[in-house]
C-alpha cells in the first residue's frame, strides 16, 4: 500500500509538470466561433481555468493580433508585470528585503503585500512595478502566524511547514545572474509570477477585443472599437462588450475584467448582477477601480469611421481650423449635415440664463457711470482740500485717544512720563 501511495505521488507530480510545461509552451485563447465550442479547460492556465463554465453572452468578435498570453510575454514585460512569492529570510525587515529584489533585477519600483516582523520567517508577495497596483487588494487578505513549541523533548512526526511555489533571496539572485550571463530566462520565469495569478479567486468578465460600442469622455461610439484600450484610458464599461461572464455576480462586488487571452485589464465594481447581465442588451456593467494593463497595449480605433476621417482630411486641406471648427471656407454641406457633440452641450444653455445676462450687464455698467461722473467734477483743488480734511480728522482722533489715556488716574500719567523719560535717555545714549 505504501508503494502504491509512493507511486501514485510520482505520477500526480509528473502529471502536473506536464501540463506546467504545456501551458508555457502552446497558446491558450478563446476563439471568435459560431457556435458554443465544448472544451475541457480545467487545465487552463490563470484566468482561462474553467472559462468554458462561464455564461455564453455571444461568440462573436474580431480578434486583433496584439495582447499575449500572461505566461509568454517577452521577458522584460514578463518581469514588469509579475510578483515573488518569496520566503522571506530571518532579521531583515521587508522594507529591506523588497529594496534588495528591486537592486537584484534592477526595475524602477517593488512593493509588498503586508510587513512580516524582521525574526519572522514566511510568505512575503513583493509586487513587480505594474503589479504594485494590486499590492492594496492584497492587503486585506490577512496574516496567519504559525508557531511550533517544543516540549521537554523533540517531537515524533512534527508538522512542516508547506513552502510550495515559494522562492528565497538566493533564487532571486541565481535566476537573474542566469539571464544576465547565459541569456536563459527559464529560471527567472519559475521565480517570477504573472499578476493575474493574483487575480483567480476573483469573478471574471471578459470583454472582446473589439467591441460594439464604447462609452466614456469622449462621447458614444458604435462599430468595431478596441475595448480593451479604451477601458485602459477611462472609458465605461458597457454590455455590448462583454463576451463571456461569470456565475454569482452582485452588485458593488469586486470584479476582474480580462481579454480572450487570459490578460486582466482592470478591476472593477459591478453594477450588474448575473441575471441582469443575461436580460439586458445595453448598459454598464462596471465602473473602474484600477486599471492594470499599460495603456496602447492594443491598438487605438478610436477616431477611424467616415465622418472622423473625413474630418482629419478636411483639417490638413485647410477647409477647417486646427480643432475641426467651420471656418469661411468650410462647404455648406458639412455645416448642415455635421453634428458637432461638443459644441451642443454649450448650445443647450437655458434660455433664462441668456436672458439675464443684459440685467447683469446693466447692474455692473451704473456703478461705473457714477465713477465716472465723480472722477469728470473733481479737480486738483478739490482732491487737496479733501487730502486735509483726511488729515485734520486723523489729529483728531489721535488727541482724543491720548485724552482717554490720561483721563483715568495722575499714577497712570506719571507712568507714561517716566516711560517717555526712559526712552529720551536711550536715545541719547545711542546717539552717543
Amino acid at each position: 500500500m505504501e508503494g502504491f501511495r509512493f507511486k501514485w505521488g510520482v505520477l500526480t507530480g509528473c502529471v502536473s509538470v506536464l501540463w506546467k510545461e504545456i501551458q508555457h509552451a502552446e497558446e491558450f485563447l478563446i476563439k471568435p466561433e459560431s457556435k458554443v465550442a465544448q472544451l475541457d479547460t480545467s487545465q487552463w492556465p490563470l484566468l482561462l481555468k474553467n472559462f468554458d463554465k462561464l455564461n455564453v453572452r455571444t461568440t462573436h468578435y474580431t480578434p486583433l493580433p496584439c495582447g499575449s498570453n500572461p505566461l509568454k510575454r517577452e521577458i522584460g514585460d514578463y518581469i514588469r508585470t509579475g510578483f515573488i512569492n518569496l520566503d522571506k529570510p530571518s532579521n531583515p525587515s521587508s522594507h529591506e528585503v523588497v529594496a534588495w529584489i528591486r537592486r537584484i533585477l534592477r526595475v524602477e519600483k517593488t512593493g509588498h503585500s503586508g510587513t512580516l516582523d524582521p525574526k519572522v520567517t514566511g510568505c512575503l508577495i513583493v509586487c513587480i512595478e505594474r503589479a504594485t497596483r494590486l499590492v492594496k487588494s492584497q492587503q486585506s487578505a490577512g496574516k496567519e502566524y504559525v508557531g511550533i513549541v517544543r516540549l521537554h523533548n523533540a517531537i515524533e512526526g512534527g508538522t512542516q511547514l508547506s513552502r510550495d511555489h515559494m522562492v528565497t533571496m538566493h533564487d532571486v539572485l541565481d535566476a537573474q545572474w542566469l539571464y544576465d550571463n547565459h541569456k536563459d530566462e527559464s529560471y527567472l520565469r519559475r521565480v517570477v509570477y504573472p499578476l493575474e495569478k493574483l487575480l483567480t479567486s476573483h469573478k471574471r468578465l471578459v470583454m472582446k477585443d473589439s467591441a460594439g460600442q464604447i462609452s466614456g469622455f469622449w462621447g458614444s461610439f458604435k462599430g468595431g472599437r478596441n475595448m480593451v484600450n479604451a477601458i485602459c484610458y477611462g472609458a465605461k464599461i458597457m454590455l455590448p462588450g462583454v463576451l463571456r461572464y461569470e456565475d454569482g455576480i452582485e452588485v458593488n462586488q469586486e470584479i476582474v475584467v480580462i481579454t480572450t487571452k487570459g490578460e486582466a485589464i482592470c478591476m472593477a465594481i459591478a453594477l450588474m448582477t448575473t441575471a441582469v447581465i443575461s436580460t439586458c442588451d445595453h448598459g454598464i456593467v462596471a465602473k473602474i477601480k484600477r486599471v492594470i494593463m499599460e495603456r496602447d497595449t492594443y491598438p487605438r480605433k478610436w477616431g477611424l469611421g467616415p465622418k472622423a476621417s473625413q474630418k482629419k482630411l478636411m483639417i490638413k486641406q485647410g477647409l477647417l481650423d486646427k480643432h475641426g471648427k467651420p471656418t469661411d471656407s468650410t462647404p455648406a454641406t458639412w455645416t448642415q449635415e455635421y453634428v458637432d457633440y461638443s459644441d451642443s452641450a454649450k448650445k443647450d444653455v437655458p434660455a433664462k440664463a441668456v436672458k439675464a445676462m443684459p440685467v447683469v450687464a446693466e447692474v455692473v455698467k451704473t456703478p461705473k457711470r457714477k465713477r465716472e461722473s465723480e472722477s469728470e467734477d473733481t479737480s486738483p483743488a478739490a482732491l487737496q482740500a479733501v487730502k486735509k480734511e483726511k488729515k485734520k480728522k486723523k489729529k483728531e482722533k489721535a488727541k482724543a485717544a491720548m485724552e482717554s489715556t490720561e483721563e483715568p488716574g495722575t499714577g497712570d500719567s506719571d507712568s507714561t512720563k517716566k516711560k517717555k523719560k526712559k526712552k529720551k535717555i536711550k536715545v541719547e545714549m545711542v546717539s552717543e
